[in-house]
This record gives structure tokens, C-alpha cells and sequence, in this order.
């Protein structure tokens, strides 16, 4: 059984694109369908289906093939645990081209360096997010999500739904809300008149 090359590539959010990921992948030999991938979803979330699945694809002999180590984990836990299990099973894992070395003292510590400065990205991230809101909030420029409709525009929903004339999606589609939203107005409104 000749051993294949399985690729997986990752971005945190919708907006990014996974094209230059893919491309590094096949100039490493990675062939297109052999790809598995996870748009929107962090490293730190280990419960991604493109890992499940390129994790599931592997065999012994075969190699896990990544763009950098932070693609695949953004922990050193982490990363220790993946690279750690594909060991186990006899998979090679090659990140950016280097082929990883679990019986190699130098590239032992290049992987923990690695996954060190991953995991140091993300809590520097994190810092850095919830400083801006703070200033954000201080400033008076953080006040959480506004309502999608104004007041006035909500009693409007609230009287064309008790006239009888308009279904939830009518109302949804005229509004330029979502479904879940005009049955929350109408939650919020009728919560309201039984406090009252």
C-alpha cells in the first residue's frame, strides 16, 4: 500500500479565504481531493470536522500534510496531542514542508517552540480584543448589540401581526429581519402587556 499525502487547512473566520493555504498544500504534492478543510473555526476549538476528517484519512505510513503548525493548533496541548496521536498510529506530520521528527531532540523542541509561539498569537489576540473594548465601553462607544427595529417600527410589527393580515415571514420579509427576530418582538410585546 503506497502511503499518501492528506492535507488540512484552516481560517478562524467566514471573511478569510483558504486559497493560499490550498495552493501550499498542492505545490507540497497534497493532491485537490485529498484537501480537508474548516472555514470559521479557531484552533482552539478542537471540535472541527476537517480535522475529524483528515485525522480519519490517515494511515499508517501516510502524512498529515499542514501550512504551519498554528493551521492545525493553536495550543501546545494541543498540538502535543495531535502530533502525539499521529505518532502513535504511524502517520508522519509535515508542517510547511518539514517533515516532523518525534525521535529528533532538535526537532522535538522546534515543534514546542512552535506550538509555544501559536498558542502566544492567540493569547496576545485575546489581550489585545478585550482591551480595545474596554477603552471601547469607556469611551461610551461599546453598548452591546442594538435592537434590529426601532420602537416604532416594532409596535408596527406588533399591530400588522394582531391584525391577522400578515404571516411571521411577510412580516419578516417586510421588516428586513430575520424569522427568530419578529417572533422575539412579539414575545418581548406580549411579556410586556402581561406585566403591565
Amino acid at each position: 500500500m503506497t502511503a499518501t499525502l492528506i492535507g488540512y487547512a484552516r481560517c478562524s473566520t467566514d471573511e478569510q479565504d483558504l486559497t493560499a493555504q490550498r495552493e501550499r498544500l498542492r505545490e507540497l504534492g497534497v493532491p485537490e481531493d485529498r484537501i480537508y478543510v474548516d472555514h470559521g473555526l479557531t484552533g482552539t476549538n478542537r471540535d472541527r470536522p476537517g480535522l475529524a476528517q483528515a485525522l480519519a484519512a490517515v494511515r499508517e505510513g501516510d502524512t498529515l500534510v499542514v501550512p504551519k503548525l498554528d493551521r492545525l493548533a493553536r495550543s501546545v496541548p494541543d498540538a502535543r496531542a495531535i502530533a502525539d496521536e499521529l505518532t502513535t498510529r504511524g502517520v508522519r506530520l509535515s508542517l510547511g514542508g518539514q517533515v516532523y521528527d518525534p525521535t529528533d531532540p532538535m526537532g522535538k523542541m522546534f515543534f514546542s517552540i512552535l506550538a509555544v509561539f501559536a498558542e502566544f498569537e492567540v493569547d496576545l489576540l485575546r489581550l489585545r480584543t478585550r482591551e480595545g473594548m474596554a477603552v471601547a465601553r469607556a469611551k461610551g462607544k461599546l453598548k452591546g448589540r442594538q435592537p434590529k427595529l426601532t420602537p416604532k417600527q416594532r409596535a408596527e410589527l406588533v399591530k400588522m401581526h394582531r391584525s391577522g393580515e400578515h404571516s411571521i415571514s411577510d412580516l419578516a420579509e417586510l421588516f428586513a429581519v430575520s424569522r427568530p427576530t419578529v417572533y422575539r418582538v412579539l414575545a418581548n410585546a406580549e411579556a410586556k402587556e402581561n406585566a403591565a
